[in-house]
């Protein structure tokens, strides 16, 4: 069994501040550890299930943050970003069995973290079909787009409820729950238990369940938090500028959709 995992760091356990994701933040070096345990135990997980593979694909700010000598000799770790279309998802492709996510955060406009958001500060809003939709939600489809099955995640309440409704089976861990400016918790051990156990169960469970159904075209709409990144983003080929800051872009072809995220995300 071959596995990818898709980290991220605004939905571990215990998280409540931009100071402790960002390098430049005085609480990032002790993040930084929650995360690489947390990563850590999702391929335990796996490999107690039968993994013989586990790609991890560090998806966080500059995408150096887990700590390579935390992890298993059966992991390969990406860090870095090429600039390739899959983005958070680089290195997946069709010979992957399962996908999962660790550390995700809610969209931008929850309440379920203190640090949700969308992608980046340039976005304000992302929608996917109609839907105000989150990172998972796109990188959920790149697994799709390649026939992978996205089995499970961990991170805040709020995206872990949003990753259930738009995959029935994928299996879940909820670390923390938003409460304004601030998140209520499990411990980081607690929840490096409950992802290892979780991770393990949902990959010996039925993984065709947890393939997600690709629509017949993507309707993706950008809302950005000034008109001046519309604009320039509007000049790219088949994107349509709905308003001062929105922005929309059609495709049948959901690799266009991950391109052209690429240039106007």
């Amino acid at each position: 069994m071959k596995v990818f995992i898709s980290a991220d760091i605004e939905g571990t356990a215990g998280i409540s501040s931009w100071d402790e994701a960002r390098k430049s933040g005085p609480g990032y070096a002790e993040f930084r550890e929650y995360m690489s345990a947390e990563v850590v135990a999702a391929c335990e997980g796996a490999r107690a299930a039968g993994a013989s593979e586990v790609v991890v694909k560090d998806g966080h700010e500059t995408a150096r943050n887990v700590i390579s000598a935390r992890l298993p000799d059966y992991v390969t770790i990406i860090h870095g970003w090429p600039g390739n279309p899959h983005s958070m998802m680089c290195g997946l492709d069709d010979s992957f069995d399962a996908v999962l996510f660790t550390g995700y955060h809610a969209k931008a406009g929850s309440s379920a973290n203190p640090l949700a958001h969308s992608f980046n500060g340039r976005i304000s809003r992302f929608y996917f079909n109609g839907e105000l939709s989150s990172e998972f939600t796109h990188n959920a489809h790149i697994a799709a787009y390649h026939r992978v099955p996205t089995v499970f995640i961990s991170g805040d309440a709020g995206i872990c409820g949003d990753a259930s409704a738009l995959v029935p089976a994928i299996a879940t861990v909820a670390v923390s729950t938003g409460i304004g400016p601030a998140s209520a918790s499990m411990t980081p051990a607690r929840a490096c238990a409950d992802i290892r156990s979780g991770v393990e169960k949902a990959l010996k469970a039925d993984l065709s369940a947890c393939l997600l159904q690709m629509p017949d075209e993507v309707d993706m709409q950008i809302e950005y938090a000034n008109p001046t990144e519309a604009y320039r983003c509007s000049w790219y080929p088949g994107a349509e500028l709905m308003s001062d800051c929105r922005l929309r872009f059609r495709h049948k072809d959901f690799f266009e959709v991950m391109r052209a995220f690429r240039f106007i995300g």
